[in-house]
């Protein structure tokens, strides 16, 4: 199994130079290339990533772009591939149409494999570069671990980040067991589970929201162009998003860690964030929630260990249902935390028989097929499974 290490390191300014200097030639490369492919897109030409090499060869003779052979040819030889994959992803209906990088917005990284790196004894140096990165070592490799990626990058608080990619043996799937269980996932509670347990929202945004209005407020006075003071204050704004995103997190992988070691089967509902963050009244608390990196770190997380992740039709009324009896209440509003079954008087907690419902579908599904759903009850009691069949009889 392949992993990614992700620490932080700590570059000369001779270091911080070069790699700065990368990062642009990436970004330059990617843009002009992706311009190219543009332009015989509408001309009705294919470009694939052998003809952007050919034309990378061709660009380092210009003049103009003779920069371009100060820095290593790989990290530019990646973008064109990233490029590629990206344009494959939008053939396939996978993703949107690839968009040009800009400085303040795209991700600033190089990737160097294997012909342009030396990793020896803990010691990782990179082409074009005399001394090793000073890299924080927060926790150790897997032993005997081989590179073939390394990731240099930097985000916008100035911090530096090196991601190696290797094989991990440490990862195996772990040994089967019979637990299942339901996941709902809420604003008032981050997750509520089918057994009842459930888990605070820590809400880090909330409580950085002042901080972080205040040093916006300050990058808002400063005078908009390049200079140092704006700069600064650019800098403590995005230090505040990083200390939040960090925590998140932190919480989210702790979490799904903890699920997928001790349930076998892990069902939850296919949301559309995406359409909910639409709702100006609660799209900040949805973003702080982050459910889509909760659902992505559940699944791979799960792939890695052997596990299932199960997820439910976001059309299921999972909330309206009643998990006893089986019969279907009427419209519940965003406010109703509790409600009482008309048919069988049983009092439910709105999330945590949303995450038993979850499971009882999730469950059937897997037994049945995506098609399948747990007996549902009218209000007289009847399933609508025997109603049916009852009316079959003569």
């Amino acid at each position: 199994m392949k992993r990614a290490f992700k620490y932080r390191f700590y570059p000369t300014d001779v270091q911080a130079a070069e790699l700065s200097r990368t990062f642009g030639c990436v970004r330059k490369v990617y843009n002009m290339a992706l311009a190219a492919r543009t332009e015989a897109w509408a001309r009705q030409e294919r470009v694939n990533y052998n003809q952007t090499s050919a034309l990378l060869t061709a660009w380092k003779k210009v003049g103009e772009l003779d920069y371009l052979n100060e820095v290593s040819s790989v990290p530019l030889q990646q973008a064109l591939r990233h490029l590629q994959t990206a344009f494959a992803n939008f053939f396939s209906k996978r993703a949107k149409y690839p968009r040009f990088k800009t400085r303040k917005k795209s991700r600033a990284s190089a990737e160097y494999t294997s012909s342009a790196f030396r990793f020896r004894d803990g010691r990782l140096t990179l082409a074009k570069m005399d001394d090793p990165l000073q890299i924080v070592w927060s926790r150790p490799l897997p032993e005997g671990a081989s590179l073939t990626t390394v990731t240099v990058s930097r985000d916008s608080a100035g911090r530096w980040f090196v991601s190696l990619l290797c094989e991990d043996p440490s990862v195996k799937p772990l040994a089967a067991t019979s637990r299942a269980v339901g996941i709902d996932v809420g604003l008032e509670h981050l997750l509520t589970l089918s057994t009842g347990e459930k888990v605070a929202n820590p809400r880090h945004e909330r409580r950085d929201r002042q901080r972080l209005a205040n040093a916006q407020r300050e990058l808002s006075r400063k005078a908009k162009g390049n200079g140092a003071n704006r700069g600064k204050a650019r800098k403590k704004v995005a230090k505040i998003h990083a200390r939040i995103a960090d925590r998140r997190r932190d919480v989210l992988h702790k979490l799904t860690t903890r699920l997928v070691r001790e349930n076998q089967t892990l069902v939850i509902e296919d949301l559309s964030v995406c359409n909910m963050v639409r709702n100006r009244s609660l799209a900040r608390a949805i973003s702080d929630a982050a459910w889509g990196d909760f659902r992505r770190m559940l699944e791979y997380k799960a792939d890695w260990y052997g596990r299932e992740v199960i997820a439910v039709d976001r059309f299921f009324p999972s909330s309206k249902l009643c998990s006893h009896c089986g019969s279907l209440a009427e419209a519940m509003s965003l406010n109703v935390r509790t409600w009482t079954c008309d048919n069988c008087a049983t009092t439910h907690d709105r999330d945590e028989n949303a995450a038993k419902n979850l499971l009882a579908a999730g469950l059937a599904a897997s037994v049945c097929g995506a098609g399948g759903r747990p007996q549902r009850r009218t209000p007289g009691g009847q399933s609508v499974l025997n109603q049916k069949a009852s009316r079959r009889e003569p």
